[in-house]
């Protein structure tokens, strides 16, 4: 079995360029189940319900989420609502919405989808590394085909799931940091593993941001009102290959499409020297 993940979904720019490549993906790579981060496709910050049901019209099997998810209107709702787009299991148990998905994927094979969030550097919440152990005993399955988005900012924790997760997942992949990790494996029981797949949205920028208004905040001190940048998009992906049989991956690559340098002269949003204070 091959499985897509896609990492965060950055604005209109990412939710534009997996619109126009996601298609042509899942057929190249003969996906059989695919997963999206939607935690930044409304302007950056947070899913609403129209925007989830057109990424899932897509051909998304699930959307995972992570800190941003509470941030649109409507979506406390949609998330009890809509079994296919999760928040961090560890959120409070009265929570709106899950952070459980059990799917089948093209061929009819179950694939179970866990969401949890990190705490370092993020609100406190409940242990993610337990409610992993928790959901798993609840699952009862150790040869199921269960995919894990582990939605956290510091590097080592996100390397602590892999390792507290291997041999009892069939991947662990991080988001939320938008910058893609050079570290794709699999550990020695078998889960495929990566720190960070990385953002779908513009790469000239900021992880996502304009630059020029992400430079004044870190120059200045004082606040400014992030917009999302707009030049030279990428889908980020991790494509994972299962053994259904066991559960354990075989092989994880991932890769941004298109693919070739993020070299990209002449953008409109490069020119940074001279917006740093407009």
């Amino acid at each position: 079995m091959r499985l897509l993940f896609v990492g965060d979904v950055v604005g209109k720019p990412g939710r534009r360029i997996l619109s126009a490549r996601l298609a042509d993906l899942q057929a190249t790579h003969n996906v059989d189940f695919t997963v999206v981060n939607a935690e930044n496709v409304a302007a950056g910050r947070g899913v609403t319900p129209a925007l989830a049901d057109d990424i899932l019209a897509m051909g998304v099997d699930v959307l995972t989420s992570g800190n941003h998810i509470w941030a649109q209107r409507g979506v406390e709702q949609y998330l009890d609502a809509e079994p296919r787009l999760l928040r961090p299991a560890n959120y409070p148990p009265d929570s709106p919405g899950t952070g459980v998905f059990h799917g089948r994927a093209r061929d009819g094979h179950p694939v179970t989808v866990l969401n949890l969030q990190g705490r370092v550097f993020l609100p406190p919440i409940e242990c993610p590394f337990r409610a992993l152990d928790d959901m798993l005993d609840e699952i009862g399955d150790p040869s199921a085909t269960i995919l894990l988005d582990f939605h956290a900012e510091a590097t080592s924790e996100k390397l602590g799931m892999g390792w507290h997760a291997d041999g009892r997942v069939s991947a662990v992949i991080g988001t939320h940091t938008h910058v893609p990790t050079a570290d794709a494996r699999l550990l020695p029981a078998g889960t495929a593993y990566c720190t960070d797949v990385g953002m779908t949205g513009p790469y000239d920028s900021i992880i996502g941001t304009r630059p020029d208004l992400a430079l004044h905040r870190f120059i200045t001190g004082r606040p400014a009102r992030f917009q999302v940048a707009t030049a030279n998009p990428r889908v980020a992906c991790a494509l994972i290959e299962i053994d259904t049989a066991t559960g354990r991956a075989t092989d994880i690559e991932t890769f941004l499409d298109p693919p070739g340098s993020l070299h990209a002269p002449g953008n409109e949003d490069a020119d940074i020297a001279d917006r740093i204070f407009d």
